[in-house]
């Protein structure tokens, strides 16, 4: 994921801009395709924020998982308010840049919400995180891990 965000700023909930390369180095990437506007992101939304907060808090050292939200909104006012509203401590790709349209094709994102879990470098692990946590809840973060071959002291 690294490679494929490398040299951009993703924005966290308050707006500040961190660097990608830094933030999903060795990391378990999950890019969230979802919308304000769409009922069914909105009822998934809460479910991942509790699985996200679950897993930070069971883990003995922070989990290595980041949520990348790819907003499908109309407008960044949009994206923004959807952010604060529903979303825990997670990042977003700016709406404005030409890479969130990129990577709807790339994934072939057709509807929303979609949960896509990555490896470092861009290769799905799943396309169906949704589905996963909805059915596995917390059990599938490992399984994950393992997919992505993260090497770091683990225990949740």
């Amino acid at each position: 994921m690294v490679d494929l965000l490398g040299g951009r700023r993703l924005l966290t909930c308050e707006g500040a801009a961190v660097e990608a390369d830094r933030t999903l180095q060795n990391k378990v990437v999950a890019l969230y395709f979802a919308s304000g506007r769409c009922a069914q992101s909105r009822d998934f939304t809460p479910l991942l924020c509790n699985f996200y907060s679950k897993l930070m808090k069971q883990a003995r050292t922070p989990a290595p998982f980041v949520v990348v939200v790819v907003s499908a909104d109309g407008s960044a006012e949009e994206m923004w308010d959807f952010m604060r509203e529903l979303h825990g401590a997670w990042l977003a790709l700016p709406f404005d840049d030409p890479l969130r349209r990129e990577l709807n094709k790339m994934y072939n994102i057709t509807v929303t919400p979609k949960l896509v879990i990555l490896k470092q470098n861009g290769d799905v692990i799943t396309d169906k995180g949704r589905k996963q946590i909805q059915e596995h809840g917390l059990s599938c973060f490992r399984s994950w891990m393992e997919a992505a071959d993260i090497f770091q002291n683990f225990s949740g």
